[in-house]
């Protein structure tokens, strides 16, 4: 079952949706899922539907609602991804992080669901990384995340396991950045990074010319089987 709900935010002074995709029993655990540069697209609404089916209540904020609320974009469709970048640019990341702190609470407080964990993609890798060290998720998963590298300093504050999948070629994050996130965190007790040799950025996403089938897989069970262990 899917819905959309109204969360409200850290000061409770405004409201924001979120997509909701639920499982057809009680959730296992919830996990917050952090869009692209996109908005909550389909692609997103999928990887929401796909969670639920694995039995976890899912949660996508529509973390750009600042800027303008209900945004979806095409990544394939040049204006589309031109105009997804100008969002980016004004996108306020630590807004945003609060944003997914209060989405955790309000599935903590309104679901009933105590675990919860995170998974992010592009924009949303980089935030994943940023709410494994700002909030209490339980565990969460970071998909070509951009510019960690100017996050390590953080990494001291990650109490709960942290994934991250780095493509070695991603066109948003060149060998010096991958090489200061495996400098910075391969010795991290909490964190783990996985190298996919020759692949882009956005290779795992659902719809569109990015996807690369057996790369996307191979992630998913990675995410799957790490979820399983540190959520329950």
């Amino acid at each position: 079952m899917t819905e959309t709900v109204q969360i409200n935010t850290l000061s409770a002074n405004d409201e924001f949706t979120a997509y909701v995709a639920r499982p057809a029993k009680a959730p296992r655990a919830a996990i917050v899922v952090i869009q692209e540069i996109f908005g909550v697209n389909a692609g997103i609404r999928r990887k929401c539907d796909k969670l639920a089916e694995d039995g976890y209540l899912a949660i996508a904020p529509d973390l750009f609602w600042r800027l303008e609320r209900g945004i979806e974009l095409d990544p394939d469709v040049e204006p589309e991804f031109q105009r997804a970048l100008d969002l980016m640019g004004k996108f306020d990341q630590d807004q945003g992080v609060r944003d997914i702190e209060a989405t955790i609470a309000f599935i903590r407080e309104k679901e009933g669901v105590r675990k919860v964990g995170a998974v992010g993609y592009c924009l949303g890798g980089r935030l994943a990384y940023m709410a494994a060290a700002r909030t209490d998720s339980n565990a969460t998963v970071g998909y070509y995340g951009v510019g960690i590298d100017e996050l390590l300093r953080e990494k001291h504050a990650i109490a709960h396991p942290l994934m991250l999948h780095i493509p070695t070629e991603d066109g948003f994050v060149d060998k010096e950045t991958q090489k200061a996130m495996h400098d910075g965190l391969d010795d991290h007790p909490k964190v783990t990074l996985h190298d996919y040799e020759g692949l882009d950025h956005g290779f795992a996403t659902e719809f569109g010319d990015r996807r690369d089938e057996d790369a996307a897989q191979l992630a998913d069970k990675r995410t799957a089987e790490f979820f399983a262990e540190h959520l329950g």
